[in-house]
C-alpha cells in the first residue's frame, strides 16, 4: 500500500512538473497587448542630435571624401534604399562647438591631446578668421544640405585671449567663470559675430548655449572648459539676449547644460551653481531670467552618472519631472555617453559596437522622454577615435597594434558604424520635430523597474497627419509577442535594430508581431517613402 502511494505521488509530481513547465513556457510566449491613446498628449518633441566635438575638425578637413561622406550620410541622411531601409539616422539637430583657441596655442595650451583642442574664430588682435574650424564647417554644411532642421552652437570656454589665466581650462576660485570681467561684453559680442557670419552663409543657428557643465571646476588641462556660477550665467545671458534683440537675430538661448541632472533641482553640494530651475525661473530669484525674449523657457541637463542602477535612473527623472512641472519649465537632455560603471555594460572604457551599449542607451532615452518629458535628446560626440563608449561612429587605424594612433588618424583610417548609431536612429529617424509624445502602455503586472529590464514602449504622433510612431525596446533575452491596438491606426512598417539588423525595414500585416530578443523596433503607420 505504501509503495502504491509513493508511486502515485511520484506520477502526480511528474504531471505537475510538466504542467508547471508548460505554464512557464506559455507565460514566456504570452501576447502583450499594447494600447495607444493619442488623445493623451505629453511633450512636443524638438528633435534628436549629436555634436561635432572634437573629431570632426580633422575628419572633415583631411579625410578622403568618400569616407567622410559616408559618415555624414549615416548621421544626416533621410533617404532609404530600394528595400525601404534607412541609409542614415536623420538627426534633426546638429551641435557645433565654438572653440576657444587652444589649437592655436598648441602645446602651450597644456592640453596634451591635440584632438581635444579647438581653434578660435578670433585672434589676439581681435581679427576674425572665418576659415577656422574648417573640418567642423564641412560637417555643418553636410548637415544643412541633408535637411537637418536645427543647429545649435555651444561654447565650452571663452576665447583664451580673454580668459583669466590665458588658457582654455580654468584656474578660478569659487566656481567663477574663467573670463576677465572687463571682457564679458566682448564675449557676447563674439557670439553675435559668429551668428551673424553664418547667417550670411545661409546657416542660421536656431540655438546658442553659452555655458557647458558649469558645476565642474575644469582645473585640469584635459580639454577646454570653465565653471560658472548662476550669477555669471545670468549676467552673460542678459547681455547676450540684449544683443540678439539689437541685431534682430532669432537665435534662442539655451541654458544650463548641467553636468548632472540633480543640479537642476537641488544644490547637490554646489549652492551657487545648483538648483538651477529655481535660480533662473523663480521670479523672486536674483538671477531670474524667465522674462527674457530670446531665452528658451527650458533647462538643459546631462544624464551622466544618473543611469545606474535602474532605480536611480527612474528616481532621478521623477524628481526632475516634479520640479519642472512645479516651475512650468521644459527640459532638454543635451549630452550623454557612458561614464559610470554598470553591471549591464561595464564602464565607458573599451568601445562597444554591439547591442549591449545600444540597448543601455535606448533605455536612457526612453526614461528621459517618458519620465522627465525631455523635448530633445542629444548624444555627446558623433564620431570618436578612442577606445571608449562615447561615439556613434568609430574610427581607427585598422592596425590592432596601434589602433588609435592620433597622428595617422588625422588624415585617414578605418571607420565603423555601431548598433548605438542605429538605436538612436530608431528615435531620430522617425520622431520628427513637432511630433507629440502620446500615451502608450501594455498589459503587464511588472513594476516600472522590472519593465526597464524587459519591455519598454513609447508612442508619438504627427499632429498634422495623425500618423503614429511606436518604439518598442525588448531588453529581455527572450522573444516578446505583441498585439497592437488597431482601433486608432494600423501600423504598416517596422524597422528593427538587433544583433543582425540595422533599422531593417519590413512591412506589417495584421496587428500581431514578434520582437526579437535584445532588440529595438520602431513601428510607423506611414511609409518613409510615398507609395511604399
Amino acid at each position: 500500500m505504501l509503495k502504491r502511494q509513493l508511486h502515485f505521488g511520484l506520477i502526480t509530481k511528474n504531471i505537475l512538473g510538466v504542467f508547471l513547465c508548460f505554464f512557464a513556457l506559455n507565460l514566456k510566449g504570452q501576447e502583450l497587448k499594447v494600447v495607444i491613446d493619442d488623445s493623451v498628449i505629453y511633450q512636443e518633441i524638438d528633435g534628436f542630435g549629436a555634436s561635432d566635438a572634437w573629431r570632426c575638425q580633422f575628419i572633415g578637413a583631411n579625410w578622403p571624401a568618400a569616407k567622410k561622406e559616408q559618415m555624414a550620410d549615416w548621421l544626416f541622411s533621410k533617404e532609404v534604399d530600394a528595400s525601404g531601409n534607412p541609409k542614415g539616422i536623420a538627426l534633426s539637430l546638429w551641435r557645433f562647438n565654438i572653440g576657444a583657441g587652444t589649437a592655436e596655442q598648441g602645446r602651450d595650451s597644456q592640453i596634451r591631446n591635440e584632438w581635444r583642442r579647438a581653434e578660435s574664430f578670433i585672434d589676439a588682435s581681435g581679427t576674425y578668421d572665418w576659415n577656422k574650424q574648417a573640418g567642423q564647417q564641412w560637417f555643418l554644411r553636410q548637415a544643412k544640405d541633408a535637411g537637418v532642421e536645427q543647429f545649435l552652437a555651444f561654447l565650452n570656454a571663452p576665447p583664451v585671449i580673454w580668459s583669466l589665466n590665458g588658457k582654455g581650462y580654468a584656474a578660478t576660485k569659487d566656481g567663477e567663470l574663467n573670463l576677465k570681467p572687463r571682457h564679458f561684453e566682448d564675449y557676447t559680442d563674439f557670439m553675435i559675430a559668429f551668428l551673424k557670419h553664418f547667417k550670411t552663409e545661409g546657416i542660421e543657428f536656431d540655438y546658442i548655449s553659452p555655458v557647458n557643465e558649469p558645476q565642474w571646476d575644469w582645473e585640469k588641462p584635459n580639454q577646454e572648459g570653465t565653471p560658472a556660477t548662476n550669477s555669471n550665467i545670468a549676467t552673460l545671458v542678459k547681455s547676450l539676449n540684449t544683443k540678439l534683440l539689437e541685431n534682430k537675430l532669432k537665435t534662442t538661448i539655451t541654458i544650463t547644460e548641467a553636468g548632472e541632472l540633480e543640479f537642476l533641482y537641488e544644490a547637490n553640494g554646489k549652492p551657487n551653481r545648483g538648483n538651477q530651475i529655481e535660480a533662473f525661473y523663480t521670479p523672486e530669484s536674483v538671477n531670474y531670467l524667465g522674462d527674457l525674449e530670446n531665452l528658451s523657457a527650458s533647462v538643459s541637463g546631462h544624464s551622466y552618472f544618473t543611469t545606474w542602477p535602474v532605480s536611480k535612473l527612474i528616481e532621478t527623472r521623477q524628481k526632475l519631472s516634479k520640479s519642472l512641472i512645479e516651475n512650468n519649465v521644459d527640459y532638454w537632455q543635451s549630452e550623454f555617453c557612458i561614464l559610470e560603471n554598470t553591471e549591464d555594460i561595464g564602464s565607458g572604457n573599451t568601445r562597444d559596437l554591439g547591442m549591449a551599449t545600444a540597448l543601455y542607451v535606448a533605455r536612457v532615452i526612453h526614461a528621459d522622454l517618458t519620465l522627465a518629458n525631455a523635448k530633445s535628446w542629444q548624444w555627446w560626440t558623433a564620431i570618436t577615435g578612442v577606445d571608449y563608449k562615447d561615439g556613434l561612429i568609430y574610427i581607427d587605424t585598422g592596425n590592432s597594434e596601434n589602433r588609435y594612433d592620433r597622428t595617422s588618424l588625422k588624415t585617414d583610417g578605418d571607420f565603423h558604424d555601431s548598433k548605438l548609431l542605429w538605436a538612436l536612429g530608431n528615435y531620430s529617424r522617425f520622431i520628427r520635430p513637432g511630433f507629440q509624445r502620446v500615451s502608450a502602455s501594455y498589459s503587464t503586472q511588472k513594476s516600472l523597474e522590472e519593465q526597464y529590464s524587459d519591455l519598454m514602449v513609447s508612442a508619438y504622433k504627427n499632429p498634422d497627419t495623425g500618423a503614429l510612431v511606436l518604439v518598442l525596446i525588448n531588453y529581455a533575452d527572450q522573444e516578446q509577442h505583441i498585439a497592437l491596438d488597431a482601433s486608432k491606426v494600423a501600423f504598416k512598417h517596422a524597422y528593427e535594430t538587433s544583433e543582425t539588423q540595422n533599422m531593417q525595414h519590413r512591412k506589417l500585416t495584421g496587428n500581431q508581431l514578434k520582437l526579437p530578443p535584445r532588440s529595438i523596433t520602431t513601428l510607423t503607420s506611414e511609409s518613409l517613402q510615398p507609395g511604399n
